[in-house]
């Protein structure tokens, strides 16, 4: 049977030249970075060269990025250690509905314990306004966080635009950059951010590592205590094979990602052609633009995603009803239902999430295999039923 990945946003496979890379640091280069003896000193130099090739990737200096487990601890270190340190000048912070729930549940942890929490609307394609983030500020705002680019609708924010208006207010300014790093160009300098969260899985890099980096001067808590690692800001011995991995993937995703986002693009551009254009009764999540390059996301009226991945699956096709870390739940897509779709069309979204390893073969595959899927799973739903006897009945 075949087996076409459609899931990139989930997670990634580990790119072959990141494997070979991270290959000797667990069995040859063993030592704990701390240590002082030769082979320990191999390990401290693959994280310095590693968190070289992180900053160089987003515009900032390597004593700026600190390696962490992955992307949600980014997340909740940033809002939590902003929370924590600057508690005395205020307790107000700003976000948006769409936030991937590493921030979400973290400002929701954080309004039980007596911050108040903005949670900004978005448009119909998922876009932010720059002038309610303004309109949001109070005396008493420590912190602004918006994601780069949305994980399951791949909207792309005015970043560079809210960086700013952070900066005239002297307000500290996260983005959540898990989706976005390696598909989308990042310089921290250029737009104001302050901190921005990453993770390795997502672009090649081995699961359960990521990195916060954070401004120079920007004063934030620990999150987690223990050892001196990280420059005392976080502790516990370091991943080194993830690390390394982390650096070499980044370094690739940046070089490879001009003519990558082309490839893609192309292929995105003719799967939601395909679809939309062949199924009726559906249409395209997210802003139609400014959008990132691998993803597609796209709700069917009358039936239910589940069911939609369950029949892909059987032809071979991984995809997603939405973002990975809520596919166990019930609930419709919180990111859906914020750009206005009603729980009914919430429920039957598709996301395909491509890579440059995918091919317009494969994207032909799927636009063969799924109006005949959805076709079979709209004749079992009593709501086409209605709207076909309906329609016929005009």
């Amino acid at each position: 049977m075949k087996s076409i990945y459609f899931d990139n946003a989930a997670t990634t496979p580990v790119k072959k030249e990141v494997f070979d890379e991270i290959k000797p640091y667990f069995m040859d280069f063993y030592g704990n970075p701390s240590s002082i003896y030769d082979i320990a000193k191999e390990s401290k130099k693959a994280i310095d060269k590693a968190r070289k090739q992180v900053a160089d990737a987003i515009g900032a200096l390597p004593e700026e990025i600190y390696f962490t487990a992955g992307g949600s601890e980014s997340d909740n270190w940033a809002i939590k250690g902003t929370a924590d340190a600057l508690e005395k000048k205020g307790r107000h912070i700003i976000t948006t509905k769409i936030e991937h729930h590493a921030v979400l549940h973290t400002c929701e942890f954080l309004e039980k314990h007596g911050y108040e929490i903005t949670y900004l609307p978005v448009d119909e394609f998922g876009l932010v306004s720059v002038q309610d983030v303004k309109s949001a500020i109070r005396p008493d705002t420590i912190l602004i966080s918006v994601m780069f680019a949305n994980n399951e609708i791949g909207t792309i924010e005015p970043i560079a635009k809210i960086g700013k208006i952070a900066k005239e207010n002297g307000i500290y300014f996260h983005t959540d950059a898990v989706q976005a790093i390696g598909h989308v160009n990042i310089d921290v300098n250029e737009m104001n951010i302050d901190m921005l969260s990453m993770s390795g899985h997502k672009l090649g890099a081995p699961k359960g590592v990521g990195a916060l980096y954070i401004r120079k001067g920007i004063k934030i808590s620990n999150l987690i205590h223990g050892g001196a690692q990280e420059k005392n800001k976080r502790a516990g011995t370091e991943n080194v094979p993830a690390i390394v991995g982390l650096g070499k993937a980044v370094e690739i995703a940046v070089s490879e990602m001009e003519e990558a986002n082309k490839k893609i693009t192309k292929l995105r551009d003719r799967l939601i052609e395909g679809i939309t254009s062949n199924i009726s009764n559906c249409r395209l999540n997210g802003h139609p633009q400014k959008r990132l390059p691998g993803n597609a996301n796209i709700s069917f009226e009358f039936i239910e995603g589940e069911s939609m991945l369950l029949l892909l699956n059987m032809k071979g096709i991984c995809a997603s009803s939405g973002s990975a870390c809520t596919s166990g739940s019930l609930d419709p897509s919180h990111v859906l239902l914020a750009i206005g779709l009603p729980h009914e069309k919430a429920h039957g979204s598709l996301r395909i999430t491509l890579s440059k390893d995918n091919t317009q073969e494969e994207v032909d595959y799927l636009l063969k295999e799924l109006p005949p899927i959805v076709e079979r799973l709209r004749q079992m739903s009593p709501l086409y039923e209605e709207y076909i006897k309906d329609k016929e009945a005009v």
